[in-house]
C-alpha cells in the first residue's frame, strides 16, 4: 500500500524519460544501479577502506579450511556477521559466535556468503543520500535511527518471560528461541539490559525511528565527500554503525555496513509513531523524482545507457527465484 498508489507517477516518469527502465542509469558503478541482484561484496569494496568493515566472500563449496584461512588473514574475530552475498531485509543474516557455528551455517546455506567483522559500535542508522551527477553537492533526504529490541530484567522473570511480557518482543519469539536458546531460562538481574538482536532489520525486531531532525549541512558535507570518493554512486541508502553522532556528522568515526542503490527506501517513513501514511506516499514520490533526474542526467549528459527492460525483468525474475530459495532454506532450518 506504500507503492500501489504511486504507480501512476512511476509511469509518468517513464513516459518523460522515454524508457521504462530509466532508473537503471542512476548508479553506473553498481550492477543495474542496485536493483537487488548486485553482489554485496562488490559494492562493499566501493567503500573507502577507512569506512569499510573487514569483509571476505565465501563462494559455494569453498573448503572450510580455506574459509578459516581467509578469516585469519583478514584478522576477523568472533563474533562475526554472516549474510548472503545477494540478499535484503535481513534474510539469513546471523551473528556467529564460534567456528563450529560458522561451519554449521555454511553447510546449512550452500550459497555465496559474506563474512564481515562484527562492529562493536553502539548505534546504527540508515542515511539516504542523492546527488545529481553534474553537481558537487547533494542532499540527505532521510535518516532512520535503529532501536534494537531489548528487555530489562526485573530480578524474578526469565528472559523468555520478559520477551512474552513485551508487546513487540513476543512477536519475534520464534526467532529469539533460535538465537538465544541458551539464555531463555536464565533470570537477569534487576535492571540488567538484554539486547535481543544485533541486526538492524525490521525482520529481526529492530524498530525504525524517524531521525530527520539530525540532517545538517555538516553531515551533507561528509556525504558529499563520500559520494565523490565512490565514482558512479549518486542515489541510495547507506547503513552506518557509529558511537557518537557528532563523530559521524564530522566524518571521523563510523563504519558503513553496506551501500544500497535504486531499491533503497527512505525507511524513516516506517516510523508509525512519528510519520503519517500520506506523508510516506509523498516521500516516495519525492525520491522517485530525484531518481528520475539523476538517471536522465547520466543518460543524456554522460551517455550512461539504460538497461534493456527485457534484461532488467529477467534479472528481477531470477532474483525472485533466488529469494524463494533462500526463504525455503530459512524455513527448513
Amino acid at each position: 500500500m506504500f507503492y500501489i498508489p504511486n504507480l501512476p507517477y512511476a509511469f509518468y516518469l517513464a513516459i518523460r524519460a522515454k524508457h521504462t527502465a530509466f532508473f537503471s542509469a542512476a548508479n553506473p558503478c553498481i550492477k543495474s544501479s542496485g536493483n537487488g541482484t548486485e553482489s554485496k561484496f562488490t559494492t562493499t569494496y566501493l567503500i573507502p577502506e577507512k569506512f569499510r568493515p573487514k569483509t571476505i566472500l565465501v563462494t559455494k563449496n569453498t573448503p572450510f579450511e580455506v574459509v578459516i584461512s581467509k578469516i585469519k588473514k583478514h584478522q576477523i574475530t568472533y563474533p562475526l556477521i554472516a549474510k548472503p552475498d545477494i540478499g535484503f531485509r535481513g534474510l539469513l543474516v546471523q551473528k556467529i559466535n564460534s567456528q563450529t557455528a560458522l561451519k554449521t551455517y555454511l553447510e546449512t546455506y550452500p550459497i555465496a556468503i559474506l563474512i564481515q567483522e562484527f562492529l562493536e559500535y553502539t548505534n546504527e542508522c540508515g542515511i539516504f543520500y542523492h546527488r545529481k551527477p553534474n553537481k558537487e553537492k547533494g542532499c540527505i533526504s532521510s535518516i532512520t535511527l535503529k532501536r534494537f529490541l531489548n528487555v530489562v530484567g526485573d530480578g524474578n522473570s526469565s528472559v523468555k518471560e520478559l520477551i512474552l511480557a513485551d508487546n513487540r518482543a513476543k512477536r519475534y519469539l520464534d526467532l529469539f528461541q533460535k538465537i538465544h536458546q541458551e539464555k531463555l531460562d536464565k533470570t537477569p538481574k534487576k535492571g540488567e539490559k538484554i539486547t535481543l538482536t544485533a541486526i538492524g532489520n525490521h525482520s529481526k525486531g529492530t524498530q525504525f525511528i524517524n531521525g530527520n531532525h539530525l540532517i545538517s549541512k555538516k553531515l551533507e558535507q561528509t556525504f558529499n565527500a563520500l559520494s565523490a570518493s565512490i565514482p558512479g554512486w549518486y542515489y541510495g541508502r547507506v547503513d552506518v554503525k557509529y558511537n557518537d553522532f557528532s563523530a559521524l556528522e564530522n566524518g571521523t568515526d563510523f563504519k558503513i555496513l553496506e551501500i544500497n542503490g535504486i531499491l533503497s527506501e527512505p525507511t524513516h517513513m516506517y516510523d508509525a509513531e512519528n510519520y503519517t501514511y500520506l506523508k510516506a506516499l509523498k516521500t516516495i514520490r519525492t525520491h522517485w523524482k530525484a531518481l528520475f533526474e539523476i538517471a536522465v542526467t547520466n543518460h543524456t549528459t554522460y551517455q550512461v545507457p539504460y538497461k534493456s527492460p527485457t534484461l532488467f525483468i529477467k534479472e528481477m525474475l531470477a532474483l525472485r527465484a533466488y529469494t524463494k530459495k533462500m526463504k525455503k532454506l530459512s524455513k527448513t532450518n
